[in-house]
């Protein structure tokens, strides 16, 4: 639609996709023999949270994607395991339920929910509704990415980058905006079609004009 009606779109914008993949692609481009490695969390997963309300006599929940530690230490460490989501991440919930005896039914139906839980370490503690209200207030989330490798045989290198977000909606909408300032600035200048994050150059996301980027960063 936006080939055909001269429009330019972007896709694929936000911290992952978007500048997580960015990373990547910068990462393996300069580190060529290496491993990718992402980890997610601890953060507020919105699609498990409400994967989990929708279980018959769940009132209220939020679930917590937590990287396992070990994992992160083994690749930041300089190896280079394989590693599944299953190993990277745990999932931890917090469920409010209509009545007492359905706990024992609803953990179940969580821990065995395919393409969610099944197969995670999961841990599901049983709270009360004020309690996942008052986490609800503050969607934190974040993660990393970590590439480690070889530049020769001796040398090992690992590089990072790292989120850390009280509010991972803020964060987005931020990243949002700067993705619409450089779609402005490309459509202006006769540009049309989709683009994702690795068709937009640097300079056009800066609230700076490019002299000043080259002067005060570069």
């Amino acid at each position: 639609m936006a080939e055909k009606s001269k429009k330019l779109s972007a896709i694929s914008i936000g911290w992952d996709p978007g500048l997580f993949s960015i990373a990547r692609a910068i990462f393996a481009s300069v580190l060529p023999d290496g491993k990718d490695y992402t980890f997610w969390g601890k953060g507020v997963s919105q699609g498990h949270s409400d994967a989990i309300r929708k279980i018959n006599g769940v009132k209220n929940a939020i679930q917590y994607t937590v990287p396992i530690q070990d994992a992160i230490d083994k690749v930041k460490g300089g190896e280079m395991p394989e590693l599944s989501s299953l190993e990277r991440h745990e999932r931890v919930c917090y469920v409010c339920v209509e009545k007492e005896e359905d706990k024992d039914r609803i953990e179940k139906e969580i821990k065995e929910m395919p393409n969610y839980f099944k197969g995670y370490k999961t841990t599901v503690n049983f709270v009360s509704e004020q309690e996942v209200k008052a986490m609800q207030q503050k969607l934190s989330h974040g993660g990393e990415v970590i590439r480690t490798g070889k530049t020769s045989e001796e040398n090992n290198q690992v590089l990072e980058f790292v989120l850390k977000l009280d509010s991972n909606p803020e964060f987005t909408g931020s990243v949002l905006v700067s993705y619409a300032r450089a779609v402005y600035r490309l459509a202006k200048n006769g540009e049309f079609g989709v683009k994702t994050v690795f068709d937009i150059p640097l300079k056009y996301l800066s609230p700076k004009s490019e002299d000043s980027l080259i002067k005060e960063l570069l």
